[in-house]
């Protein structure tokens, strides 16, 4: 159930940007082992001028940040896992692996307001949280 917003500086089409969303959500399931109807994905794009970046990188049109807030409690090995797949999903449409960056939030499921206003910790979430 993580929630994800991922911000660029560069105007894609319609369907690349329903592939971006889709490439960073098939990480999630594949990482996390989330569901795939688990989907909580928004795309942000900037202004260039708006959205500074560090001055290195060779593609700055490309660049990409990501910042997933999650249930507390994947290992780390999930979350090199996560990492790693969402930069090679990302390859397809040529973002370099140096331009995306990636910010993992955990949260305690009783600080989560889910379904209808419960706690998070009070539900049956349909997946395993400790992958």
């Amino acid at each position: 159930m993580p929630s994800v917003l991922i911000e660029v500086r560069k105007k894609y089409s319609i369907e690349e940007e329903i592939g971006i969303m889709d490439a960073v959500h098939l990480a999630l399931q594949t990482a996390f082992k989330i569901l795939p109807t688990d989907k909580n994905v928004r795309l942000i794009v900037h202004e260039p001028h708006r959205f500074a970046i560090p001055p290195n990188k060779t593609n700055p049109e490309y660049y990409t940040h990501i910042s997933i807030d999650g249930f507390i409690g994947r290992s780390l090995d999930a979350k090199r896992n996560l990492y790693k797949c969402i930069v090679q999903n990302l390859e397809t449409f040529n973002i370099p692996k140096d331009h995306v960056k990636i910010l993992l939030r955990e949260i305690v499921p009783e600080n989560w307001g889910i379904r209808g206003g419960q706690a998070a910790c009070d539900v049956e979430l349909g997946f395993k949280i400790d992958v």
